[in-house]
C-alpha cells in the first residue's frame, strides 16, 4: 500500500517492513557506535560512576518523546514522519512554514548524526589498523577510510525495501552480539565496589563536578545515543500495519536499548579503573582484551564496526525519506520527490544525505553531536510537542490507532526534558542552530513568494489524514 497522501501515484513506496524488522531497524539505528565511544565522555562529564543514572534519565525523556512519536506515527503513517505531523498541525496558523523549516533542518541534522557513527567506527578501526588514529585523534588515513565506508553504505541503500529490511535484521543481530559480548566480558571480571564507588558529594546540589552539575551535558550524550527510536516513523509509508507496528517498534526499542546501555555502563565501570576509563578511545576493545585476550577483542571489535555501519545504514535509510513527501507537496526541491523507477527509493535524498554525512565525518565527535542535537531539539522535538496538542484540539476525529498513555503527562515530561537539553548545549551549538533556522526562514520567504502561499497568499487547509477512509490507515 502506498503512502495515504499519495495513493495511486506510480511509482509508490511499498509497505514491506513488518514488526520484527521495524524494531530491528530502530534498535540498529539507536545502538551503533554510540555507547562504545560516548561512555568515557559520559563518565567524565558526570564526574564518576553516577553516570549510570544519566542513561536512565535519558531513557525517561526518550520514552516520553517516543510516546508522542507513537501517537503521531500511527495516526499519520507516511514517508517523512515529522514533516507530515508539522504540516497537519501548523497549517492553521503559519501555513507551510514549519514543515519547510523541518525539512530544511533535517537534511542537515540527520546526516550529521550519521557522521558521528562514521567518526566512532574509525576510532575503533584504530584498534585494528595501525595509522588510522593517533593521540591527536583521527589521521588523514582514518578520514579517508571513513569517506570510503560512507560511500559503500550509500551504495548498499540502492536496493528494494524488502531486501533492506532483511539486511537490517542481520545487522541488528550483529549489533546485539557485539553489545552482549562486551557486557559478558565486563561482568566476567567485575568489581561491584569499583562500579558503585560514587564520588563523595556526587549527588549534592552544589559544584560543577557533581551529578547535577554535569547532568545537562550528560543528557545530550544520552539522548544522542538513544536517537533512532523514531526511524520507523520516517519510514511510515513502507511499514505494514503501521497503526500497530510503529508504536510497538518505538516502545520496544527504547526499553530494550535502555537495558543494554545500563548493563554496558555498569559493566564497564566495574571492569576498568575510573581514571583509565575517562580517557579511553576504544573502551569496549579494552574490556574485551582484558577479559579474553587480544584475539577475542579484535573479533568483537570487528562486530562493533559492523554494528556502527548498520546504524549509519538504518539512519540514512529513514532520513532519506524525510524530504520525499515535502517535495511531492511542492514544499521542497522537486528532485527530492522522485523515486528510482525500479527500486522505488528517493534517490536524491539518499545521495544528498550521504554527501553531508561525509562532510560531517571530517569534524570532531563532540562538536558534531552538540550541533546536531541542538538543531534537532528546536525544530523537531519541541515542534512535535506543539503538534500533538494542536492535533488533539483541531482534529479530534483523526483516526488514532494508538493514543498516548496518560496524556498529557508524557508530553509535558518530554517538553521539560527537551528544553533542559537544549539550554545545556554549548553556546556555539545554540547559535548555529538558531542561525540555520533563520537562514531557513529567509529561504522559506523566497519560496512562499514564488508559490504565492502564506504569508504572501492564502493558507491551504487540507486535513489529509483526517479525511481518509478508515481502511486506508490500517
Amino acid at each position: 500500500m502506498s503512502s495515504p497522501t499519495r495513493s495511486g501515484e506510480p511509482p509508490a513506496l511499498e509497505r514491506k517492513i513488518g514488526p520484527l524488522q521495524a524494531t530491528a531497524i530502530n534498535m540498529t539505528q539507536m545502538c551503533g557506535i554510540g555507547p562504545f565511544v560516548t561512555i568515557p565522555a559520559m563518565v567524565a562529564t558526570m564526574g564518576g560512576p553516577q553516570a549510570m543514572f544519566g542513561w536512565i534519565i535519558g531513557a525517561i525523556v526518550a520514552l516520553a518523546d517516543g510516546l508522542i512519536w507513537a501517537e503521531l506515527g500511527a495516526a499519520m503513517p507516511g514517508a517523512g514522519g515529522t514533516y507530515l505531523y508539522l504540516r497537519e498541525a501548523f497549517q492553521y496558523r503559519t501555513g507551510r512554514l514549519m514543515p519547510f523549516l523541518f525539512v530544511w533542518s533535517a537534511v542537515l541534522f540527520i546526516p550529521l548524526i550519521m557522521s558521528t557513527g562514521i567518526i566512532g567506527l574509525v576510532q575503533y578501526l584504530g584498534y585494528l589498523i595501525p595509522g588510522v588514529t593517533d593521540d591527536a585523534g583521527t589521521t588523514p588515513l582514518g578520514k579517508l577510510i571513513g569517506v570510503g565506508i560512507t560511500l559503500l553504505i550509500v551504495l548498499a541503500l540502492f536496493r528494494k525495501i524488502g531486501q533492506i529490511g532483511k539486511l537490517t535484521t542481520g545487522l541488528f543481530v550483529v549489533m546485539l552480539v557485539a553489545v552482549l559480548a562486551t557486557i559478558v566480558a565486563a561482568f566476567s571480571h567485575f568489581s561491584g565496589a569499583q562500579a558503585f564507588a560514587f564520588t563523595p558529594g556526587a549527588f549534592s546540589s552544589a559544584g560543577e563536578g557533581t551529578f547535577w552539575g554535569g547532568l545537562g551535558a550528560g543528557l545530550i550524550i544520552a539522548i544522542y545515543d538513544y536517537l533512532g527510536y523514531n526511524t520507523t516513523a520516517y519510514l511510515g509509508g513502507e511499514v505494514s500495519s503501521p497503526g500497530r507496528t510503529i508504536p510497538r517498534s518505538i516502545i520496544y526499542s527504547i526499553l530494550g536499548i535502555m537495558s543494554l546501555y545500563f548493563l554496558l555502563q555498569v559493566g564497564v565501570l566495574g571492569s576498568i579503573p575510573l581514571d583509565q576509563l575517562k580517557t579511553a578511545t576504544s573502551v569496549a576493545s579494552s574490556v574485551l582484551e582484558q577479559a579474553w585476550g587480544t584475539g577475542a577483542a579484535k573479533v568483537i571489535t570487528v562486530l562493533i564496526v559492523v554494528a556502527a555501519i548498520g546504524s549509519v545504514f538504518a539512519g540514512l535509510l529513514g532520513g532519506s525519506r524525510v524530504p520525499f513527501e515535502a517535495a511531492r507537496d511542492k514544499v521542497f526541491l522537486p528532485v527530492f520527490g522522485k523515486l528510482h523507477p525500479k527500486l522505488h527509493l528517493p534517490t536524491a535524498g539518499v545521495l544528498t544525505m550521504g554527501a553531508i554525512t561525509i562532510i560531517g565525518s571530517l569534524f570532531t565527535l563532540t562538536d558534531v553531536i552538540n550541533a546536531a542535537v541542538a538543531t534537532l531539539v528546536i525544530i523537531q522535538s519541541l515542534a512535535q510537542v506543539v503538534a500533538i496538542w494542536t492535533l488533539r484540539r483541531r482534529q479530534p476525529n483523526l483516526r488514532r490507532p494508538y493514543r498516548q498513555w496518560l496524556y498529557p503527562v508524557p508530553t509535558l515530561l518530554a517538553l521539560v526534558g527537551w528544553v533542559y537539553i537544549y539550554v545545556s548545549a554549548t553556546w556555539l551549538s545554540i547559535g548555529l542552530s538558531l542561525g540555520w533556522i533563520a537562514v531557513g526562514a529567509i529561504a522559506y520567504l523566497v519560496y512562499a513568494k514564488a508559490e504565492n502561499t502564506w504569508p504572501f497568499g492564502p493558507k491551504e487547509i487540507k486535513e489529509a489524514f483526517a479525511t481518509e477512509p478508515e481502511g486506508a490507515q490500517a
